[in-house]
């Protein structure tokens, strides 16, 4: 496989709070994100959300952005991206690139302003800002440190494919350090289009659980610094994980349903094992896709058995605390997997209660004081888009 990517830098904000600390005494305290909605303007209340917890006019104030126009998106991703970077030390000096996944973009500021656009001329300068690529160039922008910028739309595996296109840009020797991950703001776009595939939740969501009846939305962002083991040890900084495998597959069965067999879950995860040069029974915890709904929750199950057979790791999912954060599930989830790792703890599938038919049994509670090397992070995406990353613990002959 060549040299070894590694991570030296992470960032996250979500309905869990900004960034790493505040994340982890969280999900220690198993304490969910999701409540009634308060930012975005919209008549249906009825949904819980895992919104981030400001709103954009606090969050410019945080990035000490003022007129200019932004999005909602690209203020997370900012956020995010701070951390990362300061913890990293990331500098011009060494010629990173990004690739952020997202995949509303700036579509909250079109929403509010559409019929601005159509009337006047007073909201203009927020057409420039809808698409993804707008997204990513806003955060970068912001830095000014990147020789290339570059946009995902994979719908839900969009982050966890922004992570594994920098980590082959870094293994085809077109850079030494990546920027990855992505970024995801709720808007009535999302809202109404998840309620009108039926699979939104009126209550707490419930991934895995026999009862489960669908997801909570959820935003935010996470960025993760990848490089070569040699840059990081040039520049000096601590690595605080590594990337040692990945996989990405499409079974193409259905625009938005995941197979019966789980086909596409099962390939990805195959993939990154292999990738990783791991067995099975080394994955010590996988932080599953687990969306809630009777469909993802059966498939990723069936997917799961066949990857692991009769040595099922621990597994749960985080997605009843952060709600859904879509475009940028990958990310967040993977950044969760190396707070996990670092902090020895397992978070528990909260809302879980009841056993599904023929499904996995998620760790229901926290388990604390857990030895892991191996941590499997899955992200799958509409149209079968399906990937699977592996985060280990940094070990110089590991």
């Amino acid at each position: 496989m060549g040299e070894k990517i590694v991570i030296t830098g992470a960032g996250i904000v979500s309905a869990l709070g900004v960034g790493k600390g505040e994340t982890a005494e969280t999900l220690l305290a198993q304490r969910t994100g999701v409540g009634a909605l308060q930012y975005l303007r919209t008549s249906h209340k009825e949904f819980p959300v895992g919104e981030v917890k400001l709103s954009d006019e606090e969050m410019k104030e945080m990035c000490g952005i003022a007129g200019e126009p932004t999005t909602r998106t690209s203020l997370m991703g900012i956020l995010a991206m701070k951390e990362a970077l300061e913890e990293s030390g990331l500098t011009a000096e060494s010629r990173p690139v990004l690739v952020s996944g997202t995949t509303v973009g700036g579509m909250d500021k079109s929403e509010r302003y559409y019929l601005d656009y159509l009337e006047n001329d007073s909201k203009n300068a927020y057409i420039r800002t809808h698409d993804c690529g707008a997204t990513t160039e806003l955060i970068a922008d912001h830095f000014g440190i990147f020789t290339m910028v570059t946009s995902i739309s994979t719908a839900c595996s969009s982050a966890a494919n922004a992570i594994e296109l920098g980590a082959n840009l870094i293994r085809s020797g077109q850079t030494e350090v990546a920027v990855v991950g992505g970024s995801e703001c709720i808007t009535k776009f999302h809202l109404n289009g998840f309620n009108s595939l039926m699979i939104l939740d009126r209550e707490q969501c419930r991934p895995f659980d026999g009862t489960r009846a669908g997801l909570n939305l959820g935003e935010g962002a996470s960025y993760l610094v990848i490089e070569t083991e040699s840059s990081a040890k040039r520049r000096g900084v601590k690595i605080i994980g590594q990337l040692s495998g990945y996989g990405n597959a499409c079974d193409a069965f259905h625009q938005t349903a995941s197979s019966e067999d789980g086909e596409g879950a099962y390939l990805a995860m195959s993939k990154a094992l292999r990738m990783a040069g791991l067995r099975p029974e080394d994955i010590d915890y996988v932080n599953a896709h687990g969306t809630g709904t009777p469909n993802n929750d059966a498939s990723e199950s069936e997917a799961l058995k066949r990857v692991f057979g009769g040595r099922m790791p621990m597994v749960s999912s985080t997605k009843g605390l952060t709600g859904h954060t879509t475009s940028a599930s990958g990310s967040i989830e993977a950044t969760i997997c190396l707070i996990a790792l670092q902090g020895h703890f397992v978070p528990g599938n909260y809302g879980w209660k009841t056993p599904m038919e023929s499904g996995i049994t998620p760790v229901g509670e926290n388990r604390t004081g857990q030895a892991m090397r191996h941590i499997m992070c899955n992200s799958f995406g509409f149209g079968g888009n399906d990937s699977s990353l592996i985060i280990s613990e940094y070990g110089e002959r590991g």
